[in-house]
């Protein structure tokens, strides 16, 4: 195991060079959606960019599994090469693997059978229905590459090969980008150009990382023969269930939105929520690519006992994620005017909109950033059930909460303060389970 790069003992510095191609990498798959957004909303129309963010439900569900899948197995497979049973690490990673790739496929089968109907449930308007249905529809067919870009994306980090991930994501990242441009533009393809331009992105990082563990048998994980073993499934479903209910509950709290910012301003108002939700999209995967990016090397320390280098891991995730928040609160501010201008003209309604709730809406940066390190922290430690507490309290029960009796007692401004009173609630509980949890763990 000396080859592992997870072996190392790490400074402040090489943690953050580790866990920085994670960063970038969230980053650019929250760019997947952002980038479709602007070329929808500039070529398309403000409606047809309200069309796409009702299917927005079901990408967070698929988002979910993938990460759940994704992280689960991360914990679980450093855990095992932090113990010297590589063997064992390249079995589940293998079966791991095979798994994405079937539910990807059901997902896209049942997806294609049951549109209408479900675009129908996740209360699509007869104005958005026709644009929602295309996009939705193309995106369904790439449903497999999604589930496999999302578990590389990760498990390139727990073989030692961050960069290598990172590359192949921004190569993604900018396939979609220039696709978007051609296929909505000169080839004038409409809304079914970012479906595709969206899928292709998918499609390196998901195709590269077939080749790469199918055929490099000298890196730390690869295929190789393997036996499904539902116990271990279930291990590492539970090891990630904070991130799937993390997902389940965006998917669940936009469907929500939809709805109230259908009701209080109609098609304009989802248009808002949806590009002010994009900052959310951004400033969350930074977080979220940082507490993946430690992950394994939490799982491979703790794996080996190392509780000196524990310590040291936990303290400066704590402390970058803090000035982190204060940073991104900040730079949403400078940055607003101008965002928003990307989207729509300044002086529409969407924009003033967005303008007049963006001031609440964005208190949510000072308070997430932690939340997120702590739960990815505990799905390394293989705890998924705190893990899943943690998520399901901020990103669920609170949100939910607020969404449906802030509105009640304060109108519109209490739907823009949902967000921010769910994570700051959600903050609270985190620092609890971090007290708890810093002598069972050893990082105190």
């Amino acid at each position: 195991m000396e080859h592992n790069p997870l072996a190392q003992k790490f400074t402040p510095s090489s943690i953050l060079r580790f866990a920085l191609p994670n960063m970038v990498m969230m980053v650019f798959m929250s760019l997947y959606t952002i980038v479709d957004g602007m070329f929808i909303s500039r070529f398309e129309g403000e409606l047809a960019l309200s069309a796409i963010n009702m299917f927005y439900p079901v990408t967070c569900l698929q988002y979910g599994i993938g990460i759940m899948l994704g992280t689960g197995g991360s914990a679980v497979i450093a855990l095992k090469m932090g113990q010297g049973r590589s063997q064992e690490a390249k079995e589940d990673f293998t079966a791991i693997t095979a798994v994405s790739l079937v539910i990807g496929v059901l997902s896209m089968v049942f997806g294609l059978l049951y549109l209408p109907p479900l675009l129908r449930l996740l209360g699509t308007s007869p104005a958005q229905m026709a644009d929602c249905y295309i996009y939705a529809r193309v995106l369904l067919w790439f449903s497999p590459m999604l589930f496999l870009q999302m578990l590389f994306q990760i498990l390139f980090v727990t073989s030692g090969k961050p960069g290598l991930g990172l590359r192949l994501t921004v190569l993604g990242g900018l396939a979609n980008i220039v696709l978007d441009y051609l296929l909505m533009g000169p080839l004038a393809i409409g809304i079914a150009g970012a479906a595709i331009a969206t899928g292709i992105g998918y499609s390196v990082t998901a195709v590269a990382g077939l080749v790469y563990f199918g055929f490099y048998q000298k890196g730390t994980l690869h295929f190789v023969r393997f036996r499904l073993c539902l116990r271990t499934l279930l291990r590492v479903s539970a090891n990630g269930s904070s991130e799937m209910v993390s997902n389940v509950a965006t998917a669940v709290t936009t469907f929500l939105f939809n709805i109230i910012f259908m009701r209080y301003w109609a098609e304009n108002g989802v248009a808002a929520i949806t590009i002010l939700s994009y900052f959310q999209f951004v400033f969350s995967a930074v977080f979220l690519g940082f507490s993946m990016g430690i992950a394994p090397i939490v799982s491979y320390k703790y794996g080996a006992g190392d509780e000196e280098q524990l310590k040291r891991i936990v303290r400066l995730g704590l402390l970058f994620v803090s000035a982190c928040s204060l940073g991104v609160f900040l730079l949403s501010h400078l940055t607003i005017r101008w965002s928003l201008a990307i989207f729509t003209d300044a002086g529409s309604p969407v924009y003033t909109l967005a303008m007049e709730g963006f001031g609440i809406y964005s208190l949510q940066f000072l308070f997430m950033g932690i939340s997120i390190f702590s739960s990815g922290l505990f799905t390394a430690f293989n705890n998924g059930v705190v893990s899943a507490l943690i998520s399901m309290s901020r990103t669920f029960l609170f949100l939910v909460g607020s969404l449906l009796l802030l509105p009640y007692f304060w109108g519109e401004a209490g739907v823009w303060f949902a967000v921010p009173v769910a994570e700051f609630l959600g903050l609270l509980v985190s620092a609890s389970f971090l007290l708890w949890g810093r002598n069972k763990y050893q990082y105190g």
